[in-house]
């Protein structure tokens, strides 16, 4: 992955690539109930070791990104389920990693606020060496992906290819 044969990664190194290079959006969100959503988002940054500041305003601007300009201060009980997703989606972000990987991005949210969440991950997906695989129930994020895999108990049934043509194998 990346150039890296991540079989012969071990310990810190394997750590601190999947760090650097991996996003994830949890099904539940996975926040820290006592850290506003700023400071959630701004984790992966911590972790990194940026610097607070730096790491909690790269965080209100993802969440600004996100819609929630307006809730960065609030803590992970005073937001709804939909809220709480787009933070663990900015948290995910906020590190610009070159996989994201999401389970059921849009399943708290409504049509519409999963309609522009679809959209900026869709931006992210077209940036050069970047990658989004969403795993999902919800056939409205079809149409922003450029394969779409199908699956039944852990098989593949079929891959649609709807960027290339309308080409369906």
């Amino acid at each position: 992955m990346l150039g890296k044969d991540l079989r012969k990664l071990k310990g810190r190194r394997l750590v601190d690539f999947r760090g650097k290079n991996i996003g994830f959006v949890f099904q539940q969100y996975n926040l820290l109930p006592a850290l506003t959503a700023a400071e959630n988002a701004a984790v992966p940054l911590l972790i990194a070791g940026v610097r607070r500041n730096t790491a909690v305003a790269r965080a209100k601007a993802i969440l600004e990104s996100v819609g929630l300009g307006d809730r960065v201060n609030s803590l992970p009980s005073q937001l709804s389920g939909g809220q709480q997703q787009r933070v663990a989606i900015a948290r995910a972000l906020v590190h610009e990693p070159k996989l994201l990987v999401c389970d059921e991005p849009t399943a708290a949210l409504d049509a519409h606020s999963g309609h522009t969440v679809m959209e900026l991950l869709r931006n992210v997906a077209v940036q050069p060496g970047r990658a989004v695989i969403v795993v999902t129930h919800d056939n409205r994020v079809f149409e922003f992906g450029d394969r779409i895999i199908h699956m039944t108990d852990g098989r593949i049934e079929r891959v649609e290819t709807p960027a290339l043509e309308g080409v369906r194998t």
